[in-house]
C-alpha cells in the first residue's frame, strides 16, 4: 500500500495552525513599561538618544464656559436666599411701590404672580441683595416666564453691593439675550460685580452711585503676589471678553485693577457714558438698527437716532430721578412721532407706551 502524502502547502498550513494553537493557549503578558528614571538612564548610557523619557502630563482643568446653560432654563425648585425681590406690573414705583414680595422661584408660583402683568405687558423686578447663583436663576426664570406669557418689557430695578464675578457674568449674558432695562434708582447703589449687570442691559437708567474695585475670587487660595496676580489675570481675561461682547469698554476692567478690593471708586456720569454703562447699550443698539431698518425702514431708524440724541441731552442729567427720566422720554417721544403708526411696538422706550 502506498504511503499517504500531503501536498507541501497542506503541511505548511497544519504546522502554522499548530503553532498558533500553542501560542493561543498561553496567557498574554504585558510588556514592562520602564519608569521615567529607568528610561532616562537608558538614554544617558546609550550612544543614541531616542527621547524615551516618560513624563506624566497632568490633565488640564476644564475651563468655565460663559455660555453654558444660558439657553436652557433650569426650573428645579429653589428659593431666593442671597437677597430680597419684589414683583410689580407697573413702572411707577413712586405711586405703586415695589410690588409684591417674591419668595419662591418655582414655576407655578412665578406663573401665578406674573399673570396680572400680561395686560400691562411689563414686569418690574425690584432686587436688593448680592449677585449670586440664585440671582441668575431669578432673571433667567422671569425672562422665560415672560416669554411664556407674552410679556416683552422687563425691568430690573437693582440695589446691590456686588457678589461673585462668575455669577454676574452668567446673569449678564442671560439678560443680554432676553431684553432687560436696568434701573439704579436714587435710593439704590450698584457696586463691584453689579457693574457687569449694568453692562448687559439694553437700556440703563442710573440715578444712584455706581462703584468699582478689584474683583477677587471667593475662597482664593493665593499665598503670594504671583499667585494672586495669576488669579487676577484670569478674572481680567474673563471681564475683557464679557465687556466686549456686551458693548462696554474694556477700560473698566483695567480701571478695576487699580482699586483695592476693600476700597471703592465711584464713577462719574461722564465715565458711565464713556464706558458704555449708561443709556442705550451700543451692542444692542447696532443690532436693533439692522433689525429695524429691515422691518420699519431707514427713515424710522434716523428718527429714532434723533430722539435718543435729544433724550440723552435733555432727559438724562446727574441727580435726576429714574421716574423723571422715563416721564421726560415719554413726552419727548411725541415730538418725534412715536409710537409709530406702522411700527407701534418698535419705537424707543417702548416700555413706556
Amino acid at each position: 500500500m502506498m504511503p499517504m502524502r500531503y501536498p507541501i502547502r497542506t503541511c505548511g498550513l497544519l504546522l502554522t495552525c499548530a503553532v498558533l494553537a500553542a501560542c493561543g493557549s498561553q496567557a498574554p503578558v504585558d510588556a514592562p513599561t520602564p519608569s521615567a528614571q529607568t528610561a532616562t538612564s537608558m538614554n544617558s548610557e546609550s550612544r543614541q538618544d531616542f527621547g524615551a523619557t516618560v513624563v506624566e502630563i497632568p490633565k488640564p482643568e476644564p475651563k468655565w464656559d460663559p455660555y453654558e446653560d444660558i439657553a436652557t432654563v433650569d426650573w428645579t425648585p429653589m428659593d431666593l436666599s442671597s437677597g430680597k425681590a419684589w414683583l410689580s406690573c407697573d413702572r411707577d414705583y413712586e405711586a405703586k411701590g415695589d410690588g409684591e414680595a417674591l419668595v419662591s422661584l418655582g414655576f407655578s408660583s412665578l406663573w401665578k404672580q406674573m399673570q396680572p402683568c400680561r395686560d400691562e405687558g411689563v414686569v418690574r423686578i425690584r432686587y436688593r441683595g448680592k449677585i449670586s447663583s440664585d440671582f441668575t436663576g431669578l432673571v433667567q426664570r422671569v425672562a422665560d416666564m415672560g416669554d411664556t406669557l407674552g410679556i416683552k418689557s422687563r425691568i430690573l430695578d437693582i440695589d446691590s453691593s456686588g457678589g461673585q464675578v462668575e455669577d454676574a457674568i452668567r446673569a449678564g449674558d442671560a439678560m443680554a439675550e432676553s431684553g432687560w432695562m436696568i434701573w439704579v434708582r436714587e435710593d439704590a447703589v450698584c457696586h463691584s460685580s453689579c457693574v457687569l449687570i449694568l453692562a448687559a442691559g439694553d437700556m440703563r437708567m442710573i440715578a444712584g452711585p455706581v462703584g468699582i474695585h478689584r474683583m477677587l475670587r471667593i475662597g482664593s487660595k493665593a499665598t503670594s503676589r504671583a499667585e494672586l496676580n495669576q488669579e487676577l489675570r484670569e478674572i481680567h481675561e474673563q471681564l475683557n471678553l464679557y465687556l466686549q461682547r456686551n458693548g462696554a469698554a474694556t477700560t473698566i476692567a483695567d480701571l478695576m485693577m487699580t482699586v483695592p478690593n476693600r476700597s471703592l471708586r465711584l464713577l462719574t456720569a461722564q465715565e458711565l457714558d464713556l464706558f458704555g454703562l449708561a443709556g442705550r447699550n451700543a451692542a444692542e443698539d447696532d443690532l436693533d438698527r439692522i433689525r429695524l431698518a429691515r422691518k420699519c425702514g431707514e427713515a424710522f431708524v434716523r428718527r429714532q437716532d434723533a430722539f435718543f440724541r435729544d433724550y440723552n441731552l435733555l432727559c438724562v442729567t446727574p441727580g435726576e430721578e429714574v421716574a423723571g427720566m422715563g416721564e421726560c422720554g415719554r413726552d419727548l417721544k411725541q415730538r418725534y412721532g412715536f409710537p409709530d403708526r406702522n411700527c407701534p411696538a418698535d419705537g424707543p422706550l417702548s416700555e413706556y407706551d
